[in-house]
Order: structure tokens, then sequence, then C-alpha cells
């Protein structure tokens, strides 16, 4: 039977997205943890200063900047199944180890290098992603991949309110880097790298997605390496609106617990089940987000006018002030949510702009510039917290940043705007 014409497999989404999911979940908790420990007594046992807590917290997205395009060549031309194992089992032991340390050189040491192992590991999932699933489910099989993310610090929220709560924060790290070492032999047993690989397809199946994906980069414009796709335009602006983003994203993230619980007095197990809440809108507006940017094709559309709704609503809570919590805390869930809720649409876009061969360094590169931007929330927004002991002109200093994202989400030629625009002009012609 021509593989054209044989239904994509649905058993890809069944065995794979669960794996994806709970891989960068376990990604996720071991970097965001932090937050908690600061909040639950490790500043003062440790006798961290408010700018050595700050970089401490911010220290993970320098190392996470260095091995993004690297991690992505190596998952595109070899395997992105084996990098990610790898990865479990060193950031498994280096989060665990968080737990451990008492010397404050030597977390700052362990904090960078838990950064340099996890940066391969979101460059070699959307290039692995890209080797399974198709344009029209790329938007949402992405957001699975990145909904680990919100979902985590969900139940991270509580858990480790709990955890702190019972077996001190020493504990919490050390608890809670144990699961990414064992998902490491489930991840390396149930995942193979491309459809070919996979004896749970049939050869009409595995020939049925590798068509697919194949006949996508027919229409693409050939790129002949990194150095030209990381020269071009909707690269760069892309880079720099990622930057920005995800200053408001890990400002936000890292430092929620220790907001809510110096601006609301609560204590550490409430303070985990208020920040649970914006993570909880997070996923619901991930899910509805990416199904209709797969529907529709507006990628751009929803990226920008998500993250000006977050900008929007970090104003409010700077506005707001640490006067009025409750009504500040809900402005807040807005950002939230309305940050997260376009991961799948623009992490879809850039397969669609450049072809296969250089598109996970393109993403890897964007990915990178995330790093740089993240490390730049976590220390900017713990050092403004530190220093004016409220968390009000955080929210303004992440209003900005996301505003400025949206600047250069908006500028940015996706290839549906380069079809429409030759489309136009050749019905001018024509007429």
């Amino acid at each position: 039977m021509n593989s054209s014409h044989v239904a994509l497999p649905k058993s890809r989404w069944a065995r794979l997205i669960p794996m994806v999911f709970i891989t960068y979940s376990l990604a996720y908790l071991d970097r965001s943890n932090y937050g908690f420990g600061a909040a639950a007594g490790m500043k003062e046992a440790l006798h961290i200063t408010g700018g050595a807590s700050a970089l401490l917290g911010a220290l993970f997205f320098l190392g996470y900047f260095f091995f993004q395009v690297p991690g992505a060549h190596y998952a595109e031309k070899y395997s992105a199944r084996k990098l990610i194992f790898w990865a479990l089992i060193s950031w498994g032991i280096l989060a665990s180890t968080q737990g451990v340390i008492t010397n404050i050189p030597l977390l700052f040491v362990d904090r960078f290098l838990l950064g340099v192992v996890e940066s391969a590991v979101m460059p070699a999932m959307l290039v692995f992603i890209s080797h399974w699933f198709v344009k029209e489910e790329r938007s949402r099989a992405n957001t699975f991949l990145i909904l680990g993310n919100p979902v985590t610090v969900l139940w991270m929220s509580v858990i480790s309110g709990y955890l702190v709560q019972w077996f001190h924060w020493q504990g919490m790290f050390l608890i809670e880097g144990i699961p990414s070492v064992i998902w490491a032999f489930v991840w390396l047993a149930v995942v193979r790298d491309r459809p070919k690989d996979a004896t749970w397809l049939s050869p009409a199946e595995q020939q049925a997605v590798e068509h697919r994906l194949l006949s996508e980069q027919s229409g693409l414009e050939e790129v002949k390496n990194y150095r030209e796709a990381f020269r071009s335009k909707p690269v760069v602006l892309l880079s720099f609106q990622y930057f920005f983003w995800s200053i408001g994203v890990y400002g936000f993230v890292l430092w929620l617990p220790s907001m809510i619980r110096s601006a609301s007095k609560v204590g550490i197990v409430s303070t985990g089940w208020l920040s649970s809440v914006p993570y909880l809108l997070a996923a619901i507006l991930m899910i509805l987000t990416s199904y209709w940017s797969d529907r529709s094709n507006h990628r751009k559309t929803f990226v920008w006018v998500s993250l000006f709704i977050g900008a929007v609503a970090f104003y409010g809570s700077y506005l707001l002030g640490a006067s009025n919590f409750w009504m500040s805390f809900v402005v807040l869930v807005i950002a939230g949510g309305a940050m997260y809720a376009p991961y799948g649409s623009f992490f879809a876009m850039i397969p669609e702009m450049l072809p296969r061969n250089v598109a996970g360094g393109a993403m890897a590169l964007i990915n990178g510039m995330g790093a740089l931007g993240s490390f730049a929330g976590s220390y900017v927004v713990g050092y403004l917290n530190s220093l004016t002991g409220n968390p009000s002109l955080s929210y303004a200093f992440m209003a900005v940043c996301l505003l400025l994202s949206v600047v250069f989400t908006l500028v940015v030629r996706t290839r549906r705007n380069v079809l429409l625009a030759n489309t136009s002009s050749e019905g001018a012609v024509s007429q």
C-alpha cells in the first residue's frame, strides 16, 4: 500500500507523549524547587545573603545556556534517546546533592552543573518531537512537552510544602532528585529515536510518518548550515523575543513562593497551595491555545496576544501593590496563565520556517537565549525583592519585559506571512 494513503498511527500519542511529559516534568521539578528551599529556611540555615540567594537561583540558567546547540546537534545527528537517558541520571544526582551541600561555593558549582546537564534536554526533546509528529500535530505535541512545566510546578508547590514540613528543606531536595534516576531506565526501555526504529509500528505506519515528515521539507528554502540559519532575521528576532519572555516566566516561577509568603505572611504549606493556582490556569490555557493554533495555523497571533495579556496583568499587580494581597494575587494568576499559554504555538513556528538540517539548532539557539533571559529574570527579580522588601517593583520589571517580547513577536515574518504576501502580489499581477 502507498504510504501516503496510510493513516498516521495514533499510538504515537499514547506511547510517546506520556514519556515526553514525565521526563520534562522531572527536569522542571529539579530546577525549580530551589525557590521552595529558599522560602523554607535554607537561606537562614546556610547564612546566604539576599544577593547570593538571587545568584544561586539564577546560576542554573547560566549553565543552561552552554550546551543548547551541541545538544540539538547530537540529538539530530545521533540520538535524543541516549542523550536524555544520561541527562536524567546526572541531573537527578545533582538535584539531590543540593540537600547535602552546606558549603556555599560548592552550592554555586552544583547549581551551575545542574544547568549544564539539563541544557541539552529541551532542544533534544524538540528535535525528538519533530521526528515523530507532523505539522498539524506539532503545536499540541510541543504543548504536552512544555505542559510538564506548569503541571510540575502545580504539584511541586503542594508536595514540596509538605516535604519541607515533614523532612526539612534538605530532605525535600534529596527526595525530589531520586525519581529522575529511576525514570531514566524507563525512558531508555520505551522510547526510540525515529519511526523506522519503532517495532510497535507496522512497516506501513513507519513509512507513513516518515513520508509525511519528508514531504513537509519540500516547501522550505534550503539553508546550508547553522551559521546561515543563526544569521537569518526570524531566528535573530525570535531569540530576542524569547529572551525577554523568559525573564518574565522565570522571575515569576522561581520567586513566586517567596513573593507570596512575604506579602501574605502565611505558612509554607499554604504558600505551596497558593503557588500552585497560576499553574492550574496555565495548564488549561496551554491545551486550549495549542488546539486552536493547530486548527487555525495562526501561530504568531496566539503568541503575542497571550504575552500582552501577561504584561497587562503584571502591571496590574504593580499598581495594586502589597496593600491588597488577594486582588494582586488574582491578577498574578492571570499573568502566570497567560505567559505559559502560547509555548506550543511558539515552538511550532520554527520547524515551519527552517528545514530539518538546521531547525533543531535554531530552536536550541532560541532556547539558549531564553536561558540567558531566565538567568536575568531569576537574578534581577530575586535582587529587587531583597532590595525593596516587597515584589511590586519586580512586577513592573516583568511587565516591561513581556511587552518587549510582544514587540519582537509582531515584527517576525513567519512562513504564513510570506505565503500570504506572495499570494497577494500574484493576485495583483494577474489583475
